[in-house]
């Protein structure tokens, strides 16, 4: 299997109060997910892996669907990890072992 180009951690901090945060986090996770992409959900950021370009309009949509669900704005800490030549480490490579 060929290594993904890139990867990111992101974490996005909606300005809502309490529970909330969780029903407008819970949506970028669902969209993260709808993208078919390898995908890890921690209890702080969601690492995906894959193409440099789908990745940043993954980040992208991620402030969008806060602002949509009510937020009136919000934080992202996002960070990239990009190797066009020998791809990155993927998910399984670095997480695997401590899940089995």
């Amino acid at each position: 299997m060929k290594q993904p180009e890139a990867s990111i951690a992101i974490q996005v901090l909606p300005a809502v109060e309490g529970e909330k945060v969780i029903e407008v986090v819970d949506k970028v996770i669902e969209y993260i997910k709808s993208t078919g992409l390898n995908t890890y959900v921690g209890p702080f950021e969601t690492t995906v892996e894959g193409d440099f370009e789908k990745l940043m309009e993954i980040v992208k949509q991620c402030q969008i669907i806060c602002i949509r669900e009510g937020a009136p704005s919000v934080m992202s800490y996002v960070k990239i990890a990009f190797n066009p030549e020998a791809g990155v480490w993927s998910i399984d490579k670095k997480v695997k072992k401590h899940h089995e």
